[in-house]
Parts: C-alpha cells; sequence; structure tokens
C-alpha cells in the first residue's frame, strides 16, 4: 500500500512539475518624449572658449614618490604620490598643466603643489601617478609636451595656496 502511495505522489509530482506552463509576458517600456528631454552627451557640454591652452615647450621631466609620500610639500600640503601633481622651480602654486608624453600621445593634467627638480637639467617633477598614466616609469625621465591651462574669469587659481 505504502508503494502504491509513492507512486501516486511521484506521478502527481511529475504531472504538476512537468505540466507547468510557463508564461513569459514580455513588458516593453516606451520612451517619454519631451522636448525639453536632452540627452546625457548633450547635457555635458563646456564653453570651450573659457579654457585656454598656453604652450610651454618642452620641458625634460621625472618623476618622485615613495621616499617623499606623506611629506609636507613646499605649499604645505601632504605629498600623495598618487595624486596629479608636481614640482617646478618657479611656476606658482596652483597651476594646471596638460602634460603631454610625445612617444605614445598620453596626457595628463597636474597641478602644481612643490619645488624642484633639484638635478640639473630637469624642468619638472611629476607625482608617480602622473609618470605611470604618461608610461614614464621605465626610463624615469623623458621629453614632455607642456600647456598651462588658463581658466577665464578666475582672477587668481582656487587651488593655490
Amino acid at each position: 500500500m505504502r508503494s502504491l502511495i509513492k507512486v501516486i505522489f511521484v506521478l502527481l509530482l511529475v504531472a504538476l512539475v512537468g505540466f507547468t506552463l510557463v508564461v513569459n509576458e514580455e513588458k516593453t517600456i516606451e520612451p517619454i518624449v519631451s522636448e525639453n528631454y536632452t540627452t546625457p552627451e548633450e547635457a555635458i557640454t563646456a564653453d570651450r572658449s573659457l579654457v585656454e591652452f598656453l604652450d610651454k615647450g618642452t620641458m625634460k621631466a621625472s618623476w618622485y614618490g615613495p621616499g617623499f609620500h606623506g611629506k609636507k610639500t613646499a605649499n604645505g600640503e601632504i605629498y600623495d604620490q598618487m595624486s596629479f601633481t608636481a614640482a617646478h622651480k618657479s611656476l606658482k602654486f596652483g597651476t594646471l598643466l596638460k602634460i603631454t608624453n610625445p612617444k605614445n600621445g598620453k596626457s595628463v593634467i597636474i597641478r602644481i603643489n612643490d619645488r624642484g627638480p633639484y638635478i640639473s637639467g630637469r624642468d619638472l617633477d611629476l607625482s608617480k601617478a602622473a609618470a605611470l598614466e604618461l608610461g614614464l616609469m621605465r626610463n624615469g625621465v623623458g621629453r614632455m609636451k607642456v600647456e598651462e591651462i588658463k581658466i577665464a574669469g578666475l582672477e587668481e587659481n582656487p587651488m593655490m595656496y
């Protein structure tokens, strides 16, 4: 009798599971059309007339990091080797520069926050992060194209200390 109950139970279970109808309703979402809607690409536009790139020519750049990480820079902030900063002998603190490696076309924007380099013939000491991004780590030193970034309407650079 128990065997018969087990068989009926298994057949009932198979019948329920095996013959279950799966309904897959596709729901479509209609886009909302609005005259005032802008795509993200349209919304992110910048007035390029506010930014000016001044050609500073080429400069010999090196990088510094591990020995100075966590210590104070010349402008008083704590040096972070993984931020996009650099040292220069005379540019104002807070000056923004676009640095381009002509060998690979890679560019970064850095901020001057320290003084140096103190090795003859070098013009810029880049942070480790900038050097990594530019592909300068292996050689350690290279000639870089430098452009100063000026933002119209700013009396003084807000990142200046």
